[in-house]
C-alpha cells in the first residue's frame, strides 16, 4: 500500500516511547495489511485513505477507519497486534468519526478476522505481561498508583459528584430493545442506585461491622455509614486516600468510616459484610486464590460478601490470560477480567464461600461508559490545562471507547455477586 502520509505528529520519547517509535517490520505489515482487508470486508468497514481514496467501497453509514498515516499503521499492527494498534491511535496513525461504532464492529468475533494461515504469526507478535507488573505485595501499589493517582482532578472531569468510578444501575426502559434510561443527569442517581444494591446484598445496616476492599473516593463507605454501619474501607491509592477522607469527614462520618491505605492481603479483624467493587479486576488470576481466602478469614459467622465484577466469557478468559494488552500496558497494569465461572470456582475450591445470586447489567455499563467518554471528550482543553498531552487523551479516549464497545458486544459483562457460605441468598 503506498501513500502520502501526513506528517507524524511529535510524541515525547521520554513520555510515550513506544508510542514515539516506528516499527519497520515489511512482512508482518504485509500480513497486517492483509488482516485490514479481511476485516473492511467481514464487518463492512469503510477504510479511508489520505487523498480521499478509500480501500473498501461499504454500504453508507458504515463504521469508518480513517488511516492518515497507513504505512506506520500497518508496520505498527504488524509488529505487536492490538498493542500497535492502540499506540498507532495514541500517535495519531488512525482516527474515525465514531469510534464506539468502529470498534463495537471489529470487537465481535475477533478471532474471525486472522486467515488460518497467518494465525501461527500471533505468536511472534503476543507478549506475556512483564514480572515488575504482576499484583504481588511487592508491585499492586506501583500498578494502582499509575492509573488510581494520575489525578484527582483528572477523573473529577468526566465523573458524576459522587465520583463513582464502576458501572451505575439506571432505570430500565420498559421497551427491552431500548436498552437502559441513561442520562448524565441521572448517573448520580444511577450510581446510588447501585450501591444501595451491594449494601442491601451485603444486608449491610445498623451496626454492621463492614469492610470495603477498594475505597474509590469513599462514595459507598458514606452510604454504608448513613445506614448505621462502621466501614474500614481499604485503598492502595494516595490520591484516593486523602480524597475519600476529605469527602467522607465532609458528609459528617468521619467517626464511623476509616480509611487504610493496605493491601487487602494484610486485612485483619471480622466483619459482617465484605463489599468489593469492580476491584477483583486488579488483582491478577495467580492471586486469586488468596483473594478469596482473604474474604472468607475477615468474614465473621453468617456474614455475607457482595462483589461487583467486571467478567468475560471462560473460554476467552482463559484464552487471554497470559496475554499482554494495550490496556495492561497503557491503562491497567496488572489486571485480569475474571469469568464468572473462575469466580464460582476458585470461591468453591479454595474456601468455604458459595456464590449464591449472580445478576448481569452488561449494557448499564455500555452506558455509564458512553456518558464518561462524553464528558471526558468535551473537556479536552481541561485535560491539556491538568497538563496531559495529547496522546494521553488520545489513549484515555481510546480506553473509554474500547470498554464501552467490549460491552455492547457481550465480550465484557459486569455482575453483582453474593457469596455466602452456604446461607440461603
Amino acid at each position: 500500500m503506498t501513500t502520502t502520509a501526513l506528517p507524524i505528529p511529535v510524541v515525547d520519547p521520554v513520555r510515550w516511547p513506544d508510542v514515539a517509535r516506528l516499527p519497520h517490520v515489511p512482512l508482518r505489515a504485509a500480513v497486517a495489511e492483509r488482516i485490514l482487508h479481511r476485516a473492511a470486508v467481514q464487518r463492512g468497514l469503510r477504510v479511508e485513505l489520505p487523498g480521499g481514496r478509500t480501500l473498501h467501497a461499504a454500504r453508507p453509514g458504515a463504521p469508518v477507519l480513517r488511516l492518515r498515516h497507513p504505512e506506520a499503521f500497518l508496520h505498527r499492527v504488524g509488529e505487536s497486534g492490538l498493542i500497535g494498534f492502540g499506540e498507532a491511535y495514541q500517535a495519531g496513525d488512525w482516527d474515525s468519526p465514531d469510534l464506539v461504532a468502529l470498534l463495537t464492529a471489529l470487537a465481535t468475533s475477533p478471532e474471525a478476522l486472522v486467515p488460518r494461515g497467518t494465525r501461527w504469526l500471533r505468536r511472534l507478535c503476543v507478549q506475556r505481561p512483564p514480572e515488575a507488573e504482576l499484583p504481588t505485595t511487592a508491585n499492586a501499589r506501583r500498578n494502582i498508583h499509575r492509573h488510581y493517582d494520575l489525578s484527582n482532578d483528572l477523573f473529577a472531569l468526566f465523573l458524576d459528584p459522587t465520583m463513582t468510578y464502576s458501572s451505575a444501575l439506571f432505570p430500565t426502559s420498559p421497551d427491552p430493545d431500548r436498552g437502559p434510561a441513561a442520562t448524565w443527569e441521572g448517573l448520580a442517581t444511577a450510581q446510588h442506585r447501585k450501591i444501595d444494591r451491594l449494601l442491601d446484598l451485603a444486608g449491610v445496616g445498623p451496626g454492621t461491622r463492614v469492610l470495603e476492599i477498594g475505597t474509590g473516593w469513599g462514595e459507598l463507605a458514606v452510604r454504608a455509614a448513613a445506614r448505621g454501619a462502621r466501614v474500614v474501607s481499604l485503598t492502595l491509592s494516595e490520591e484516593q486516600l486523602t480524597l475519600a477522607r476529605h469527602r467522607i469527614a465532609r458528609a459528617g462520618y468521619g467517626d464511623r468510616v476509616e480509611v487504610r491505605l493496605c493491601d487487602y492481603r494484610a486485612v485483619e479483624g471480622a466483619y459482617d459484610a465484605v463489599v468489593s467493587v469492580e476491584m477483583i479486576e486488579a488483582v491478577g488470576l495467580p492471586f486469586w486464590p488468596e483473594y478469596f481466602a482473604t474474604l472468607d478469614r475477615v468474614l465473621a459467622p453468617g456474614g455475607r460478601v457482595a462483589l461487583q465484577a467486571i467478567t468475560m466469557p471462560h473460554e476467552r478468559m482463559l484464552a487471554s490470560r497470559h496475554t499482554y494488552t494495550w490496556i495492561l500496558k497503557y491503562v491497567f497494569p496488572g489486571g485480569q477480567i475474571p469469568s464468572l465461572q473462575a469466580i464460582t470456582e476458585t470461591a468453591a475450591r479454595r474456601t468455604r464461600l458459595r456464590v449464591t445470586a449472580a445478576d448481569a447489567y452488561g449494557r448499564h455499563y455500555a452506558e455509564t461508559l458512553r456518558l464518561w467518554r462524553e464528558r471526558f471528550t468535551a473537556q479536552a482543553g481541561q485535560v491539556a490545562r491538568l497538563g496531559f498531552d495529547e496522546v494521553f487523551r488520545r489513549m484515555w479516549e481510546l480506553y473509554l471507547a474500547y470498554s464501552e464497545a467490549g460491552f455492547r458486544t457481550g465480550y465484557l459483562d459486569v455482575h453483582q455477586l453474593l457469596l455466602t457460605r452456604g446461607e440461603a441468598a
